[in-house]
């Protein structure tokens, strides 16, 4: 908790300052309230007094009751802010490392437990930020101005306060200690709700095409179930402290009280108004320290589901990135668009065997290099190592006769044009999905036709309404998964990087436009090396160089017509799919 508290702004240290000024000024104000009382009430036992004097008193009394209700709406007021701005800086600080994680970090924590760090447990730490200014400071200074007050007043009564005193902190002890675990449950199991909520709606379609509503109905009630008894037994827990807190005041009232009436009773004539007087300053008082626990209790309520909120939150923030750029911003002259695999081998972070296995070969500027072989056999994670969505396990590769590790992250992703496995629509217009990046300000809307034109979408576009400005929702929900490669292909053209990394990218189109999107592109973006991951031997036979990969090695390397007569893991591959006659035309 402390940690994070680190994060805390010049700025918000001097509002906690100023906050702290009217906390004193309020618990001065209250302290102040029972010995206006006490006045009064030897006033009035007083033969003589005067009612003027009364008045005087009740009215200062009321006086420092308003300055100490201004004061707890200051402070208040000071408290909310200073909370909602560093919950503001957090969630931001917490969006921009997750934004640099890469792939092996996000699937170290999830997607739903980093949705929920990012939100409910910041929630948490800003209402202890809120309640704890009030709180936590005003209470200590209370408790121990209060027993100053106290001090000497009457030994019996002050037993009697340091026995309820006692009694109040074993029980938060005992409730702490059951307690506590619980809390970091909670957190987890709120992170597991999310994702079987994440899951439901993500996989929406094919939940209802399998009939399988009841089965994930009750898997949800069962993260649900767990959640909700968690919530209740540390609810239970809490609900009975400020019960027996009650309790533990009125039974000091009139423990107090009835010590007093015995000593009041064996007292003679002249301490009896001086003890009357006492007592009940010291009720006043005993009951002050007794809220200052009380709020302190309050605090504690909060305070362990906040603390594992925090370390939560620290995990995140303090997470050492695996991938490190450097500092390079342009690749060596004459070698623009020139990638080089030298011996890569890779395997993923945790495994045990490798995915690639010494992995060579060159692309020169302009060529097509084309990656066929079965599933699973390191097609997409051979080129998802160029734009470093995972690091390298042994060997480099080289983008224009630079190591990518070298570059900085803008300058390497600023050569490149991706286009993922699964097209990905955020919500907008067509035209902000196309024109996106860090180039979008540079591209004019006829880029942005171009770009839709060479991938083969502008008759579906020119239907939709608004066109160019239809709307696009989240998820690209409104449009087809052929529309949705189409534009995810125009937004990698729009782009007009060095290379183009196409990641069984056709997938989803006929083999019609694949074959004209396919030409278009070959003569549109003339000169730019392209890389393309495909299942179809149509898609890639006129590749330059076409590698074929199996369990992560190449088992063969050249054109079309070379690697029907060199490898036969191609070959049976491209009979699977065509004819030996239409292999031969």
């Amino acid at each position: 908790m402390i940690t994070v508290l680190k994060r805390l702004k010049a700025r918000e240290w001097l509002l906690v300052c100023i906050s702290l000024v009217f906390i004193v000024a309020q618990v001065w104000l209250d302290l102040k309230l029972p010995d206006y009382m006490s006045e009064i009430t030897r006033l009035t036992q007083t033969p003589g007094s005067e009612m003027i004097d009364i008045w005087r008193s009740g009215g200062m009394m009321l006086l420092c009751a308003l300055g100490s209700l201004v004061s707890a709406i200051i402070v208040g007021f000071f408290a909310a802010r200073i909370a909602a701005s560093f919950s503001r800086d957090l969630r931001s600080d917490m969006f921009a490392k997750v934004d640099s994680f890469s792939t092996a970090e996000i699937g170290k924590f999830s997607t739903a437990s980093l949705i929920t760090r990012s939100t409910n447990d910041i929630t948490q730490v800003q209402m202890l930020i809120t309640m704890g200014l009030q709180l936590v400071i005003k209470a200590p200074i209370m408790a121990v101005w209060a027993v100053t007050k106290i001090a000497g007043k009457g030994l019996e009564w002050t037993a009697a306060t340091g026995v309820v005193l006692l009694a109040m902190m074993v029980m938060i002890a005992v409730v702490m200690v059951f307690v506590f675990p619980k809390f970091r449950k909670m957190q987890i199991l709120t992170d597991n709700i999310n994702r079987v909520t994440r899951e439901n709606l993500t996989g929406l379609r094919v939940v209802r095409a399998y009939n399988a509503e009841s089965y994930q109905e009750e898997k949800f009630e069962k993260a649900n179930a767990e959640l909700t008894a968690t919530q209740l037994y540390t609810s239970r827990a809490m609900a009975i402290m400020l019960p027996v807190i009650s309790t533990m005041m009125s039974g000091l009232s009139l423990a107090i009280y009835w010590i007093g009436a015995i000593l009041i009773d064996k007292a003679g004539v002249t301490e009896k108004l001086t003890l009357f007087s006492n007592m009940v300053v010291f009720s006043s008082y005993a009951m002050q320290v007794i809220m200052s626990f009380m709020l302190i209790v309050m605090v504690f309520i909060m305070l362990p589901r906040a603390s594992v909120a925090a370390k939560r939150i620290n995990e995140v923030l303090d997470t050492e990135l695996s991938i490190k750029y450097g500092t390079v911003t342009q690749g060596k002259p004459g070698l623009m668009g020139e990638v080089e695999f030298r011996h890569v081998g890779f395997k993923y972070p945790g495994a045990a065997d490798y995915v690639l296995h010494d992995v060579s070969f060159t692309a020169k500027k302009g060529e097509t290099i084309a990656f066929i072989g079965s599933t699973g056999s390191g097609k997409s994670t051979l080129i998802n190592l160029m734009p470093r969505f995972y690091d390298v396990t042994e060997g480099e590769i080289l983008i224009d006769g630079v190591n990518i590790k070298d570059y900085s992250e803008e300058t390497l992703h600023s050569k490149i044009g991706y286009v993922p496995q699964k097209a990905v629509m955020f919500k907008g217009t067509v035209g902000s999905n196309v024109n996106f990046g860090d180039n979008a300000s540079q591209n004019q809307l006829d880029d942005i036709k171009r770009a839709i034109s060479i991938a083969q979408g502008t008759d579906f576009v020119e239907q939709m309404d608004g066109q160019y400005d239809g709307e696009i929702a989240q998820g690209g929900t409104n449009v087809s998964g052929g529309q949705k490669q189409r534009l995810a292909i125009a937004r990698a053209i729009c782009r007009k990087p060095e290379i183009y990394i196409f990641d069984d990218s056709f997938s989803a189109l006929d083999y019609k436009t694949d074959r004209i999107l396919r030409t278009a592109l070959k003569q549109e973006t003339a000169g730019v090396t392209s890389f393309i991951v495909a299942q179809r031997i149509g898609t890639i036979m006129d590749a330059d160089q076409i590698i074929v990969l199996d369990e992560g090695k190449v088992v063969g390397k050249g054109t079309h017509q070379e690697l029907l007569k060199t490898c036969e893991v191609y070959r049976e591959i491209a009979l699977s799919q065509l004819s030996e006659e239409e292999l031969a035309s």
